[in-house]
């Protein structure tokens, strides 16, 4: 490539450091000027470049209903230009100012990205039209030839990077090359290719790359064990300006454009850019219940709104918690053409030292310390799976590998995690990169309950091995079905091979305390359980407490149960219910005790999901033993209503209405709606000032769908009062 002139070189030129020839070429919406003309030498003065083969036009084929667009699968998306998928064939026609002959004409193609393009950084890709193509190896040869046109098929690498490069045809003629000038229209997005055998994210079900590349709607599980709850998210991926905005995110990370064809470096560094700690990524979280300024983290509806205000702000979007992270970060990797999906983990540990322990730390009294107990259980915690090979990894690593976006520790001195090879995880192999300890506590963990005594001893009263990652879960292919997929990361619970992976991930280095130093006798005759009745927003429930005394002995107990409200983080944010009450436990019998909890105790201090904590732990009095259990449970909490009006024709108005009944005894104040479907209408909202108890509020909308096929409607209601209010419909629009 010829330099600049000298002018533009001070213009442009960042500032050089000693280790390299050229500056970093870490952007790919950055350019550099292409001559039309290099001239080998001085040009003769009878020299005319009209004398020699000239590039008239260029056709792409790149509408949706083209060839390129239908084979590469890439015909969804709401974009005018070129998109292809690497390592599989797609067609160009030039037209020339007269017919090509071969014998005397030379020309060639070349395909550039990014601001300094070199031949051995895969930034500048020189192609000859050849006789032959080479599956997976960039190359071109002439299918058609027509009066002054030829057709080329064009092969591109299945190695090559993912983006958007530009296009130059060059003549050659004796005096030298002659260039087209830049024309943007020809630019030609190249993405991962999960239907070619040789891309490292081939993917060989066609089922499942329709779900996991293609599908641009999915859901979210949430809740908690014992009350799953389900809402959809618009991944919308195929969105108008949502593929720039992708590739903004690996400009933004700094991505050597030579390290992006590769998918486990883009997943990386992905993970750390999605979250807004450490280098200003996409969204910033925030799980204290205030969300001034900002979005309510359940407000959000889908990833399109969110990646474009990104976008075009280059601010943080304000605010998320782990499923908008994942919701985003998924995609991200299904729009570049990486195979994604979400999953959750219910009772997810964020083990603070990472020591396959979390410590909770009882007083004298048996109830929990606030002090000194850091380590938390999450209700839930959604991160992603990215399906690849791992080449960095022995045989046998490859798969799903989990990368998770929201930041909750640092990795290599970043908030960052993953890729993390989910079969690794599951046989304690956590050796290998990335942050696979961290993941493998989340779903690994034991739960311990230790108390000390005056003279400083630690007494161990309980440990639970089989709390934490009690259930793993995600959509199903093709369905709305939850999927369990637990035995992907651990082996049957209790089971020999748990032990097994147990223990190697203590070899390869995950710490793990013995409990040897502490003493630990717990009272094996008496257990002790509780149940929390199922229960609605601002209802009443109640917990049920039960014994069993498996010995002879007759025993009496002193009980305590605390209840809390929690972030779905389970960090506390206050203890709304004290209860302590005596009990008699006859020998060889089993007892039960109901405590009551009203909605005036828990409504005023509630948060976004509704998230209560119970611990209850009892004292045997005659041999001063601790019995402990926890619990989290979530409220049911109404939804919305969404209908349709008028016939779902693409191209024609139809209506979409809302309906909410407020359920609680208080009127809900600044309330605003969303409602969103991909293909069908874009985000919209509404502010309603106040909703009265008991009244319905109504919204109609007015649309025109865009797409036919099986849609979805996703809305969401949101106040201070009420988070987590959600609604769906899945529709058919017809063809006009």
């Amino acid at each position: 490539m010829s330099e600049p002139t000298s002018t533009d070189k001070e213009k442009k030129k960042p500032p050089l450091n000693g280790r390299r020839a050229l500056p970093s070429n870490n952007s790919n919406a950055e350019e550099n000027e292409v001559p039309e003309m290099d001239a080998f030498g001085l040009i003769p003065r009878g020299f005319n470049p009209k004398d020699y083969l000239r590039v008239v036009d260029i056709r792409m084929f790149k509408e949706p209903y083209e060839i390129n667009k239908q084979q590469h699968h890439t015909d969804k998306y709401y974009n005018p230009k070129l998109i292809v998928r690497r390592g599989q064939p797609f067609q160009i026609q030039i037209d020339f100012n007269r017919p090509y002959k071969p014998e005397t004409d030379q020309f060639w193609l070349e395909y550039l990205i990014g601001r300094y393009p070199q031949p051995n950084k895969g930034t500048y890709i020189p192609i000859l039209v050849g006789d032959v193509l080479k599956p997976g190896e960039w190359g071109a040869k002439i299918i058609h030839k027509e009066n002054n046109s030829i057709r080329l098929s064009i092969m591109s690498s299945a190695t090559c990077i993912v983006g958007k490069f530009r296009l130059y045809v060059a003549i050659w003629t004796p005096f030298g090359i002659i260039r087209t000038h830049r024309n943007s229209a020809t630019d030609t997005y190249i993405l991962f290719n999960p239907w070619c055998q040789q891309d490292a994210v081939y993917l060989d079900d066609e089922k499942e790359r329709e779900e996991y590349v293609l599908n641009d709607v999915g859901i979210v599980f949430h809740g908690d064990i014992d009350e799953i709850k389900l809402r959809s998210w618009s991944y919308g991926q195929f969105e108008e300006n949502i593929l720039d905005a992708c590739l903004f995110l690996m400009d933004k990370a700094e991505l050597e454009l030579s390290g992006r064809g590769n998918p486990i470096k883009i997943c990386r560094v992905a993970s750390a850019v999605i979250n807004s700690r450490d280098d200003n990524g996409v969204i910033a979280g925030s799980w204290d219940n205030t969300y001034t300024y900002g979005v309510a983290p359940s407000a959000w509806t889908g990833s399109v709104d969110i990646l474009l205000e990104y976008y075009s702000s280059k601010q943080p979007v304000r605010y998320g918690q782990c499923w908008v992270f994942a919701g985003v970060f998924n995609t991200f990797l299904r729009c570049l053409g990486i195979p994604a999906r979400l999953i959750t983990n219910y009772s997810s540990a964020h083990d603070n030292n990472a020591n396959l322990q979390l410590d909770f730390f009882l007083d004298d009294e048996g109830q929990v310390d606030a002090k000194l107990t850091k380590d938390s259980i999450w209700n839930y915690h959604c991160w992603n799976e990215a399906w690849m090979t791992r080449p960095d990894l022995p045989v046998g690593f490859g798969g799903w590998q989990a990368v998770d976006g929201t930041p909750q520790e640092t990795s290599d001195g970043m908030y960052r995690c993953g890729p993390a090879s989910v079969q690794a995880i599951k046989h304690g192999h956590v050796c290998f990169q990335f942050d696979a300890p961290f993941v493998f506590a989340e779903v690994n963990s034991d739960v311990v309950y230790s108390r000390r005594e005056k003279n400083g001893a630690q007494i161990i009263e309980k440990i639970d091995t089989t709390h934490i990652g009690k259930l793993i879960v995600t959509k199903g292919v093709g369905s709305d079905e939850m999927v369990e997929i637990t035995e992907e990361y651990k082996f049957q619970e209790g089971s020999e091979e748990e032990r097994l992976a147990l223990e190697t991930a203590v070899m390869y280095g995950v710490k793990k305390q013995s409990t040897q130093d502490a003493m630990y006798q717990p009272q094996k005759d008496v257990e002790m359980d509780f149940q929390v009745q199922k229960a609605v927003l601002g209802s009443d429930f109640k917990v049920t407490i039960t014994f069993r005394n498996k010995s002879r002995n007759f025993y009496t107990a002193t009980t305590y149960l605390s209840g809390n409200i929690v972030f779905y983080t389970g960090v506390t944010k206050n203890e709304f219910k004290k209860h302590s009450f005596s009990v008699k436990l006859e020998p060889l019998m089993s007892s039960a005790f109901d405590v009551i909890i009203t909605s005036s105790e828990y409504l005023s201090d509630l948060l976004d999901q509704a998230s209560f904590h119970f611990f209850v732990t009892a004292r045997i009095n005659e041999t001063g033993k601790i019995l402990a259990a926890q619990k989290a449970t979530v409220l049911e909490i109404p939804s919305l209503r969404i209908k349709t009006q008028g016939e779902m024709v693409a191209d024609k108005e139809m209506s979409v209405i809302v309906e909410f009944t407020n359920p609680l005894k208080q009127s809900l104040e600044d309330v605003t709606l969303r409602l969103e479907g991909p293909g069908v209408l874009k985000t919209m909202k509404k502010e309603f000032r106040q909703i009265p108890a008991n009244s319905t509020l109504i919204w109609e909308v007015k649309c025109i769908p865009k797409r036919p096929g099986l849609r979805k409607l996703i809305a969401s209601l949101n106040c201070d009062a009420l988070r987590h209010v959600y609604g769906e419909l899945s529709i058919q629009i017809q063809k006009p």
